[in-house]
This record gives structure tokens, sequence and C-alpha cells, in this order.
């Protein structure tokens, strides 16, 4: 992959509008991760009734990674009302063109005809949600991930750097699981990630990250630490090196 290629994947802008009635707040790291892939997260909006008590498992996460809130009453008892405010809010950032894809997190059909109309645009779209969802919306998508899968993901990922620490605790300043999350985002189909890609996920799911933190000037350094859980490689390419990153399995 040439400079060029890297800076291309680094300029893709992504909306991510998450329907809070119908997703999990627990998996919002992997959504973020899964969105990551196809560009940079640069809106980052939640729908719901803020004042019922359902919306209270977001609160903590959204502000962690930097969602904004999106206040909907609920006018009618049993009925969805965020999908009218996600729908508006899309078509707005569509007709701004301020993102060259979107990303819609729901298990609900009605987002169906949002999700054609931005794709006869011309525009990327992906939606995150259950196997529940109905065939319509998961085919009006360019692509489409299910959460399930995201649960499995999460719990090999926890298992993994529980086995690789032995019988350690994982303390809050172990960077190995926000690495993983950021190779999972940057990851190409013959299983190595760009150094360089990897550097911009990792800003995108910690803006205070830095190498110094953990006593590296350099990335490449950093994670060459760790040498359990990942590999390394470098390759000269017009001048310049380049570096590639691996898991270890």
């Amino acid at each position: 992959m040439t400079d060029e290629q890297i800076k291309s994947l680094a300029r893709n802008k992504i909306a991510m509008l998450i329907d809070g009635d119908n997703a999990q707040a627990g998996l919002l790291s992997q959504m973020l991760v899964e969105a990551g892939r196809h560009g940079q997260v640069t809106v980052r909006r939640i729908y719901g009734d803020w004042t019922t008590n359902n919306m209270n498992s977001w609160k903590d996460t959204l502000n962690f990674h930097a969602f904004q809130p999106i206040q909907q009453f609920r006018y009618t008892i049993g009925k969805n009302a965020t999908d009218s405010a996600m729908i508006i809010d899309a078509m707005d950032i569509l007709h701004t063109s301020v993102v060259d894809g979107f990303c819609l997190v729901s298990s609900d059909s009605d987002y169906t005809r949002l999700a054609t109309r931005i794709r006869e645009t011309g525009i990327f779209v992906m939606g995150i949600g259950e196997k529940k969802t109905p065939k319509p919306f998961v085919n009006a998508c360019d692509v489409f991930v299910y959460t399930e899968n995201l649960v499995t993901a999460k719990k090999q990922t926890a298992q993994q750097s529980s086995q690789k620490s032995g019988a350690k605790k994982k303390d809050e300043t172990d960077p190995v699981p926000l690495l993983t999350q950021a190779f999972e985002m940057a990851v190409q189909q013959d299983g190595w990630a760009s150094l360089a890609n990897m550097g911009n996920a990792l800003y995108q799911l910690d803006p205070a990250f830095d190498p110094r933190t953990y006593g590296h000037k350099q990335l490449s350094k950093m994670i060459s630490k760790f040498k359990d859980s990942f590999e390394v490689r470098s390759q000269e390419m017009d001048g310049y090196t380049l570096f590639f990153v691996k898991t270890r399995e």
C-alpha cells in the first residue's frame, strides 16, 4: 500500500447515527470499530428520549466516545419516535456533503428507505443491527454487520487478552486492548494493517492517545514491545520505510 493510498483512506469521513432505542450501549466500542474500518467517524450522534430510564445505559459510554445525544420525546406510548429525527438529520447531513458515507445503527425496518435514498446518491451506507433486522433494510445497505457477531468478537478479544496476561490483572493503563481495536479497524484482507492506518484508528478511539504515555517516542517501537500480541514488519517503498502490523494467534 502506497502513502497516497494510506492518505486517501484516512480522508474518508463517516456519519454514525444510532437509534438508541434499538441498539446496545455495551457494544458501542465494537460498533465504532466496524464503522472505522471504512473511514474516520466524524459525525457521532445517538437518538432517543433521554428522559426515560432505558436510555441511562448510554450515558457513560457516549460521553467517553464523544457522541452527541439527540433528544426526541416519545409522544405515543410504545411507538419509537427516534426514527423521524434520525432520518431528518441524515438527510440534512447528506445534502451538506460533509461526509463520504453513513453508518446507521438500528434493527428497525423504518430505515430501509433512508438507506436506499443514501445509496441512490452514490454515497456508501452501512448498517449495524441484530439478526432479527428485516431483510429489506439489510439489503438496502452496502455493508451490514450483525451485532451478534460483535458480541462474539468482544468475548474472543477479552479471552485472548486474559490468556496473554496470564495470572496478571489487566489494569486501566494496559494499551493492548486499545491497540487491538485499532488493528481491527485498520486490518486488510491479507491480515496485515499499515501502521499509519492504525495510528489514525487510535486517534479515533482515543484522541488523547500518545505513545509517550507508555514510555515510547514512536508508535512502531511501542507496538514492537508487545511481541506476544503483535508482529511488526517493515517495507521500503519509494524511499520511505512503511511499517505493517499483524496480531499473533
